[in-house]
């Protein structure tokens, strides 16, 4: 099915785009409050998921069928090989495979014994699920603003929020940037306090040599089916250098039990499947290939809208290791940009419309005004970036953008 969508994360399924209705009209796809898409009729998809390329489609229905035959869908030796191949990949000792990247930041907690009247640094520009996985724990979420330019946590927002009850701070590699790890590291030190690295977006991106994930205490990645290494369903994994902490999270992924029927803690099912192990194992091998066509898909993107002239819409900041998850760029008039960019054959998103704090599930926190997320969720828009786009599409994209820039367009100014 060439040219399915996905949006923004959790969508359950992926939905094709509406048919244009007569006059040309904006088409609004079907969601609910904060994971809308505006979806092209045709033309240039917001991504595009494995149906979309026959020869890997081919090769994966194949694993899927070998995982079949043998009957063994639990743990087992395809999430043994897949989290051997994962962690040289990530260049570290170990990798757990888990359920999801929810399960993975949550568990990653428990390993480090952080648990209720506990606080944990997080920033308030993230998916929900970063502070999900701290509730979870019975812990507390200190939510924390982010850089203007580069959407991130830094060092400054981390030491304004120390207090007594922190015990752990998690740098969000949002969008597939990296954080600014180093001086965040050096105060985390000094503070005594655990990092815990979100890398949920962030798949074979390097920060000063080193992969993301393996900076911190324990790294957590999500492989939901729009990551840059996407399984068929939900899965996630931790890695980690430290032995005890890659063992404390085996144990809590499966009930706690070690041997069969003996539990030693009270666990959970956070296991990963065999099938999507089996899947991502063979997908990681084209990992880097992809990771550098997003590279430089994005570099493309910033040369040519930077050269355009671009005025009402800035660009996303350049310095760091990108692997290109989204392709961010800020509007005061946003939603304008985004009806045009329909009506060109466009598609886009909005990665995340309202700041965790700001929700109705955190309300209660009283964060107060964290200015610069809250302006973002006014601002930003996601264009279409992925591996396999050809030079008409990013033409497409870069044309669209150039004619709203230059009031070529019929949206309100």
């Amino acid at each position: 099915m060439p040219g399915a969508t996905v949006a923004d994360e959790p969508l359950n399924a992926v939905e094709p785009a509406p048919a244009a209705p007569a006059g040309g009209q904006l088409t609004l796809a079907a969601s609910t409050p904060g994971k809308e898409s505006l979806m092209p009729p045709t033309q240039v998809p917001f991504t595009r998921m494995d149906c979309a390329d026959p020869a890997l489609l081919e090769e994966l229905l194949g694993v899927v069928r070998e995982v079949a035959q043998r009957g063994a869908f639990t743990l087992g030796h395809h999430v043994e090989d897949f989290e051997r191949d994962f962690a040289a990949y990530c260049e570290t000792d170990f990798a757990v495979g888990v359920s999801s990247g929810t399960d993975a930041l949550s568990l990653s907690l428990r390993a480090l014994e952080v648990g209720p009247g506990d606080e944990v640094i997080l920033p308030t520009n993230s998916f929900i699920a970063t502070a999900e996985a701290v509730s979870a724990v019975g812990a507390t979420p200190r939510l924390v603003d982010v850089d203007p330019d580069s959407h991130l946590i830094s060092a400054d927002h981390v030491a304004a929020a120390l207090g007594p009850r922190v015990r752990c701070v998690i740098p969000v590699h949002l969008y597939g940037a990296t954080v600014d790890l180093d001086p965040i590291l050096a105060l985390a030190r000094d503070a005594g306090i655990h990092v815990l690295e979100d890398a949920c977006q962030a798949h074979g991106a390097r920060y000063r040599g080193r992969r993301a994930g393996t900076l911190g205490a324990l790294g957590c990645f999500s492989f939901y089916p729009a990551k840059n290494l996407g399984a068929w369903g939900d899965g996630g994994a931790v890695v980690t250098a430290s032995p005890e902490l890659a063992d404390r999270v085996r144990l809590l992924r499966s009930h706690g039990e070690r041997p069969r029927y003996h539990h030693r803690v009270a666990g959970s099912t956070a296991r990963l499947d065999a099938l999507q192990a089996a899947i991502l194992r063979r997908k990681l091998t084209r990992l880097d290939g992809w990771s550098d066509e997003r590279r430089r898909l994005g570099a493309t993107l910033r040369r040519c809208l930077a050269g355009s002239g671009v005025d009402p819409v800035r660009l996303p900041f350049p310095d760091a290791d990108h692997v290109h998850h989204l392709f961010v760029v800020r509007s005061d008039r946003r939603d304008a940009l985004r009806e045009h960019l329909v009506g060109e054959g466009v598609a886009s998103a909005i990665h995340y419309p309202v700041p965790i704090h700001a929700t109705g599930a955190y309300a209660e926190l009283d964060s107060g005004s964290l200015p610069v997320a809250e302006s973002l969720a006014g601002q930003i828009c996601s264009l279409p970036i992925f591996p396999g786009m050809t030079q008409a599409e990013l033409d497409q994209i870069v044309g669209a953008v150039e004619k709203f820039t230059k009031g070529e367009t019929g949206a309100p100014r």
